[in-house]
């Protein structure tokens, strides 16, 4: 699975062909696809934030989840590398210091860390990613290759997530919960200002659905293995299972 066919589940199809001529109608098709496909609707979601899943679900998700948030800084240090314009870079450095942290300063990885090893993890069976799901591994890394592949536009629109993110995250992360709508807003602008024809907007929407494609189906393969109880070869298996 790489990112060419996990873009291709979908196509942009919100009930209506018309193209999308302002910036505006764009802007109203992204939170339509918010409102519809993000990964707060899927059962897992539901369970987890519900207070109904056990301790070892609970362990699997968040090892899994350590290796989406620690590829988000690999990824947007690929998306920096696809702009000539500093102004663009400079804007974008700042979400790598976010989770990556800097001197003196704790990052969004190490906060995670500390959540996973709050759980009973052993950190250094965390950071090696020996654990994951298979899906959780192909659906991060096509979000890599999407972001490397795809035009700038379609790179920052995939981000685009950001703007449905700040509810849900954890009081444990209160500090996300001020930078996501930071980095929402200025992906938001971006797109809305330089998405200029119909076509570049479908774009933008589909890179979006993309995104949600890739949140989506990590739940999946949750929900799958410890849920339902098909645990891969080779993936954690908890000591409550």
């Amino acid at each position: 699975m790489n990112a060419m066919s996990l873009s291709g589940m979908t196509a942009f199809s919100l009930g209506n062909t018309a193209p999308l001529n302002s910036a505006e109608e764009l802007e109203a098709a992204l939170r339509q696809i918010g409102a519809t496909r993000y990964h707060n609707l899927h059962p897992f979601h539901r369970l987890l934030h519900g207070g109904k899943l056990n301790k070892g679900q609970v362990q699997a998700w968040a090892l899994n989840r350590y290796y989406y948030q620690s590829t988000i800084p690999i990824k947007d240090a690929v998306v920096i590398s696809r702009f000539r314009d500093r102004g663009i870079r400079r804007e974008w450095r700042h979400r790598l210091e976010d989770h990556d942290g800097d001197l003196g300063t704790e990052g969004g990885i190490e906060r995670w860390l500390k959540l996973t090893e709050g759980l009973g993890l052993d950190s250094v069976y965390v950071e090696s990613t020996e654990g994951i799901l298979p899906a959780t591994r192909f659906a991060v890394d096509a979000y890599v290759h999407f972001v490397r592949d795809r035009a700038p536009l379609e790179a920052i629109a995939s981000s685009l997530t950001e703007l449905f993110a700040p509810n849900l995250h954890m009081s444990y992360f209160s500090r996300r919960m001020e930078q996501a709508p930071r980095d929402a807003n200025f992906a938001l602008g971006y797109v809305k200002t330089h998405a200029r024809t119909p076509a570049e907007r479908e774009a933008v929407c589909n890179a979006l659905i993309f995104k949600t494609n890739v949140l989506w189906v990590q739940l999946d393969a949750l929900y799958h293995a410890y849920v339902d109880g098909h645990v891969p070869p080779g993936a954690f298996v908890p000591k409550d299972r």
